[in-house]
């Protein structure tokens, strides 16, 4: 068993000069910084009064899904001899907020769309989805349903 650890940085951005003084008083930007890397300018959804123009958390939550799914994805079909020559997803997610304001996610769908190689490559695609589902760390770190409706053609290289 190994350990890894991450780190961030994140500045609130939205103090319009009286800070939190009223609900409406402030914005909900934020900038989330990593070493290294690009900052990522981040707002609360807009239904919560954020920035539409800026990522939510509730997005990048639904991005990490989506591309850790797809690495698990593709190292399984290295280590099962199938050759992806093209993936792209539509990942949806759906969240409910409850009277108190609290709120969770209630599932996720992951539909990938997967190229492979040859046409016999396609048969064990579903196992192969099943299979980095139980391998993706994050998906691994949630406590509501991710789904796969995935779909898959073929395109010789």
């Amino acid at each position: 068993m190994s350990a890894h650890s991450y780190s961030l940085e994140m500045k609130w951005t939205g103090n319009l000069g009286t800070g939190t003084s009223h609900y409406r008083a402030y914005e909900r930007n934020h900038t989330i910084s990593f070493e290294n890397k690009p900052d990522l300018q981040a707002s609360a959804d807009p239904t919560f009064r954020g920035d539409p123009t800026k990522y939510n958390p509730e997005e990048l939550l639904l991005a990490a899904l989506s591309g850790c799914h797809m690495m698990s994805f593709l190292h399984v079909c290295v280590n099962a001899g199938v050759i992806v020559t093209a993936y792209e997803d539509h990942a949806t997610g759906s969240m409910t907020v409850n009277p108190d304001g609290s709120g969770h996610f209630t599932e996720v769908i992951l539909n990938p769309r997967v190229t492979v190689a040859e046409e016999s490559m396609r048969q064990n695609l579903d196992k192969l989805h099943s299979k980095a589902n139980k391998l993706c760390f994050i998906a691994n770190s949630c406590n509501f349903p991710i789904l796969h409706k995935a779909t898959s053609k073929t395109e010789t290289i």
